[in-house]
């Protein structure tokens, strides 16, 4: 039943057939009506489906837009099949297979709708009709927004969809719409949503936001073409292409986006210009699979909220980066797998906190003309396979400028490394790598740094300022078969030093490097490191086995231990005896685990097992080198890898006691960097394993945890030796011996007192068993020191003497 009447205006061609009817249903006038008629419907709710077959005119009365409620029980609420006008209604529906609002053919022009339903569809075109819908307002909280389907097309100008439990817009079927200035938030399902083949959709000046699936979807062979658009606010991705989808995204801004802002898979392909990607949790552009591949030119990426890279290649998928710039970003480029590629031209990576650019697992980069800045790592070339040219490219103000490891073999042209704190290139593992006509300057380590025997080539480059020389090469350097080879290379940190009698003069020199029989002929000598091994560790006294045995066993307490070790030592010397009289001698691991709480003698005891080794010949020198995670970890992917070698080979010929082991994994360790430490240190042992003994130290359970999850690391080490905490008559006797060193004496009844203070004392994580009892000796002296002060003439026994009210007060 209608509210009112409806008013017709009948406005043929002929003047004779204009009058004006009021009929008591929308429908009735609509049955009258005929094209080009005006329909102007009173105020009013009509409980209506209404059909619109002729190309009339539908409006409510002027100044009142919305006033006009077409809201029937069920089914659509209003249905267009020709090229009528409809202006200022208000449509409800409840029917959730229908939708509210339906085109089904012609050309009509909608204008300032509103549309409050929970239907399938809000607004649905569909068929041959070309809609134009201008200033409608969509919320749909049962369905989609607005779909367009089965190769219908249209112009939606200023519409809004505010709010959608599916899809904002759908786009299927082989429909092709066009979106002007339009707005789509608070959808359920994507912003906007293009699939199928033939489907294709262009948005320009629109805004997708506030959306719980991803802004934009585009998918099977469908295609999009976005310009001047913003989508932000997602809960899931900002921008996704699958299945041959093609998108291209000019001057839009995706950002605010928690997981990939761009993601594309299975031969997708994205052209984006003049965008900007930022405040993205995952990847900003994140691509797949072969075929997959984007093309950004003069775009900006940056501001990562997350701990991914900015862009990420892998599977055989490919990018191509032009005239854009990264900053601010955990790592800027990540390319792997085989078949995966990076061409870069021209771009700008700056504010990287870990590797600009990495490339793994057989993939390839072409990087060219590109200035690289404030970056851990400049370039990473991890692994076998792994490759590509960098050339022209300059890297300021890294920790290290390149890294190559484990195989990979990159061609470097033309590049310059300002400033890196630890390297300006660094090869080891097996890496290769062509440099040619690089430069190092202002290094705070060393220029090149080539370890392990690394066969990379070196030609016509050049080191200036470099703090620890500009060239080193490890085992393998200079004359081995199997290290680098060098030619036309120079230094400003060369000393040429010939004897006087050639007339030469022994000072600062540039020297030149040339290639002699295909191998490395000369380098450019370097002035001494003052760090280098030999200067950082003092060299251990030789004293005979028995006697540092006879060390060991003056220790308090640890007799199980001192059993281990001796057994350990049995072996070793009876081995050597055995191969000494021609016999076979069971192999003997000589790395161990050290398990047990702070203070129980563990590294004292490392400390005197390297002296037994060297006095038995098994190692050259015995000295003790002492690290813990915060020596060996850097804060970014490459320093870890040398800060590890360097302290390896501070301790060749000795022994490596690495303290509290276990923090290197971590139970969360996500990204932790001590994995790249560990892998370091297992490969070193296995290429080393006669250089330098490793003692991995920390308590007991945590330890256990340690090995456990890095096998590889478990398999390395011959034993555990527990070191059990100390008993209070234990504490007592290093209290003696300290009193003893420090001609002190207890008093009577001193060492009863003690002996209750330490069974008293809490033996919690913080207990540090022989570390307490010298800071209980320590804390006695203090108020010893505090009581004798006030002694006009103390004897003797006075300076001397500990007694009971010296022991500090329990915790």
């Amino acid at each position: 039943m209608a509210q009112g009447s409806v008013q017709v205006t009948h406005s043929g061609t002929s003047r004779w057939r204009r009058r004006t009817g009021e009929y008591s249903s929308l429908a009735a006038a609509l049955e009258a009506a005929g094209d080009g008629d005006v329909l102007t419907v009173p105020a009013g709710t009509y409980r209506e489906n209404l059909v619109l077959v002729r190309a009339v005119t539908l409006r409510g009365p002027d100044g009142a837009r919305g006033s006009v409620r077409i809201a029937p029980a069920d089914g659509v609420a209003l249905t267009v099949r020709a090229s009528a006008t409809v202006h200022d209604l208000h449509l409800e529906a409840t029917d959730s297979t229908s939708p509210a609002l339906l085109v089904e053919d012609g050309a009509p022009e909608l204008s300032g709708l509103r549309v409050v339903t929970r239907s399938a569809s809000g607004i649905e075109v569909r068929g041959g009709a070309r809609p134009t819908v201008r200033r409608c307002t969509v919320d749909n909280a049962g369905g989609v927004g607005i779909s367009v389907l089965d190769g219908a097309g249209g112009v939606f100008e200023e519409c809004e969809v505010m709010a959608a439990g599916q899809t904002g817009v759908a786009v299927r079927g082989g429909a092709h719409p066009r979106l002007e200035n339009c707005r789509i938030h608070h959808a359920s399902g994507a912003g906007l949503s293009v699939n199928g083949e033939g489907s294709a959709v262009e948005a320009v000046g629109c805004e997708l936001y506030e959306i719980k699936g991803a802004g934009v979807q585009v998918a099977a062979r469908a295609t999009g073409h976005l310009t001047d658009c913003t989508v932000h606010r997602t809960s899931a991705d900002g921008v996704t292409l699958d299945t041959d989808a093609v998108l291209t995204l000019a001057d839009c801004d995706i950002h605010d986006i928690p997981e990939n802002a761009v993601d594309l898979r299975s031969r997708s392909v994205l052209t984006l210009t003049r965008s900007t990607v930022r405040h993205f949790g995952r990847n900003g552009l994140s691509v797949w699979d072969p075929g997959t591949r984007v093309d950004a030119n003069q775009c900006e990426i940056h501001d990562s909220t997350g701990d991914y890279p900015a862009v990420w290649v892998s599977d055989g998928a490919t990018a191509v980066l032009d005239s854009t710039r990264m900053h601010d970003v955990p790592d800027a480029l990540f390319v792997l797998d085989r078949g995966s590629r990076a061409d870069v031209v021209d771009c700008d990576i700056s504010q990287v906190r870990n590797t600009a650019v990495s490339v793994s697992d057989g993939a390839t980069v072409q990087l060219d003309d590109c200035r690289i800045r404030e970056a851990a790592t400049g370039a990473w070339f991890r692994d076998h396979g792994s490759g590509g040219t960098l050339a022209n490219c300059t890297i300021d103000g890294a920790q290290t400028g390149v890294i190559v490891t484990k195989g990979a073999d990159p061609t470097i042209e033309g590049c310059t490394v300002s400033s890196p704190a630890e390297a300006g290139f660094y090869v080891s593992a097996e890496g290769r790598g062509t440099f040619q006509g690089c430069r190092v300057t202002g290094s705070s380590g060393f220029g090149f740094h080539v370890i392990d025997g690394c066969r990379t080539a070196l030609t016509r480059c050049r080191t200036e300022r470099c703090a620890r020389g500009g060239y080193e090469f490890a085992e393998g350097g200079a004359g081995a078969g199997d290290g680098p080879t060098v030619q036309d290379c120079t230094s400003d940190e060369s000393r040429a030093v010939q004897t006087p009698a050639a007339g030469a003069v022994t000072g600062p020199a540039v020297q030149q490097v040339t290639q002699t029989a295909g191998l490395l002929g000369n380098v450019p000598a370097q002035s001494p490191a003052p760090d280098t091994a030999a200067a950082a560790e003092p060299a251990v006294s030789s004293r005979p086995s028995d006697e540092v045995l006879g060390e060991l066993d003056t220790l308090v307490g640890l007799e199980s231990v001192k059993r281990e070790v001796r057994s350990l030592i049995n072996m070793i010397e009876v081995g050597r005896r055995r191969r000494e009289a021609g016999l076979k001698a069971a192999s003997v691991r000589r790395h161990l685990v050290f398990t047990g709480s702070p203070g129980t003698g563990k590294t004292t005891v490392a400390r005197l097992y390297g002296e037994i080794l060297a006095s038995l010949a098994v190692l050259e020198r015995g000295h003790l080198v002492e690290v813990s995670r915060v020596d060996l970890v850097g804060e970014h992917i490459g320093s870890t890898a040398i800060r590890t070698q360097e302290a390896f080979d501070r301790a060749r010929g000795g022994v490596l006691f690495i303290d509290e082991a276990y923090a290197l994994s971590p139970e969360d360790s996500g990204r932790d960097f001590g994995k790249e430490a560990i892998d370091t240190l297992v490969k070193l042992m296995e290429d080393h394993r006669e250089a330098v003994v490793v003692i991995v130290a920390g308590y007991t359970a945590e330890m256990e945890r340690f090995l456990a999850v890095n096998p590889g690391v478990a398999s390395r080490f011959s034993r555990t030796i527990t070191f059990g905490d100390y008993a209070p008559e234990e504490l007592l006797r290093i209290v003696e011996q300290q009193g003893e060193e420090h001609e002190y004496r207890l008093a009577e009844g001193t060492g009863e007192g003690l002996l209750k203070y330490f069974t008293a004392l809490p033996k919690g994580p913080s207990f540090g068993n022989g570390r307490t009892a010298r800071q209980t000796f320590e804390a006695m002296v203090e108020r010893h020191a505090g009581r004798v002060a006030q002694l006009t003439a103390p004897s003797t026994d006075d300076l001397s003497l500990l007694y009971p009210e010296d022991l500090p007060e329990l915790p």
